[in-house]
């Protein structure tokens, strides 16, 4: 008789874990089971756990509609359940650390300034910020100093000013950044010579130390001032301006940042990455996760990202 009522499905008392169960009528549509051991009833099918279902939410991919319907209850269900989740991590931080720090924006509701060890990949600290501003990475880097980190060498975006904020701990521009500066003043296909050689050296930059660069820089100037110096002016001749600011841009730009590109090269022993792609890859796949989750509210966002860059960080 026990071995007729006993269930043949694989699973577990949700109380006392016991195998020993039987079936015991249906409600609302559902298979009832009593558990032989602690005589408690349950209903069958697929329960709930609300740590797997934020899993399954955040790095399954997969959406309110798709848990609801996998789980056979409503989307507010789901949704409540997300809601009342603890996420909290404890971040290890290293001893050293080569910062590579950047910021990317959400629309225009908000910005995530994130800093990241390079040897480790590791978030140590990270802000949510409405605009990027180089006291926010002041405060960034003074916070992981306070904390103990010895910051052995900061790589960043180049923002203007930011260098001179850090002049005790060698500060790397991104040399990916400087490529974009440059293609935004010359686009990606300059029409003339003197655009065509200054693109094409700076696309060279990653392949040259700083002293071939800045001989190659001198040479291109050499060659190209007269053009670079031309100057319009208006009918009556009352106002002239030089005919070609954005080249003149580009051109300062390169050589305003020159002794800040190749610091990597000075400092070897370091490590320093010379360029915050790295970042920029965390990012990426931050906002592909997101991607599929469009629609969350601005709380919901920011819970989605905690865990994001908590499941970064050094446990």
């Amino acid at each position: 008789m026990f071995a007729r009522n006993q269930s043949h499905e694989s699973k577990n008392c949700p109380f006392c874990r016991d195998k020993h169960l039987k079936k015991n009528g249906r409600k609302l549509g559902k298979q009832q089971y009593q558990c032989l051991a602690c005589k408690r009833q349950f209903l069958g099918g697929k329960r709930l756990n609300n740590q797997t279902l934020w899993t399954e939410y955040t790095q399954g991919k997969q959406t309110y509609k798709q848990l609801a319907d996998k789980y056979s209850c409503s989307l507010k269900t789901i949704q409540r359940r997300l809601d009342t989740v603890s996420i909290d991590y404890q971040v290890k931080r290293p001893n050293t650390a080569n910062i590579i720090m950047d910021t990317t924006y959400f629309g225009r509701k908000f910005g995530l300034m994130v800093f990241m060890d390079n040897t480790t990949k590791a978030v140590l600290y990270y802000a949510i910020v409405s605009h990027e501003t180089n006291s926010a990475y002041k405060q960034g880097i003074d916070h992981l100093a306070s904390l103990g980190v010895d910051i052995q060498s900061i790589t960043c975006d180049g923002r203007r000013g930011l260098r001179t904020l850090f002049t005790r701990t060698p500060c790397q521009m991104c040399q990916f950044h400087q490529v974009q500066i440059v293609t935004r003043y010359l686009t990606r296909r300059p029409k003339n010579s003197a655009s065509i050689e200054l693109r094409r050296l700076t696309l060279e930059i990653k392949l040259l130390d700083k002293e071939a660069f800045i001989q190659r820089l001198d040479h291109w100037y050499v060659t190209h001032e007269a053009y670079l110096n031309e100057r319009s002016t208006n009918d009556d001749n009352s106002r002239t301006w030089y005919t070609h600011k954005r080249l003149r841009s580009a051109y300062h730009s390169l050589r305003t940042n020159s002794d800040w590109l190749f610091i990597y090269q000075e400092y070897k022993h370091l490590d320093i990455p010379n360029t915050t792609n790295s970042l920029e890859g965390l990012f990426s796949e931050l906002k592909r996760q997101l991607h599929s989750h469009h629609g969350l509210n601005e709380q919901r966002k920011l819970r989605f990202i905690k865990d994001f860059l908590g499941s970064k960080s050094l446990k």
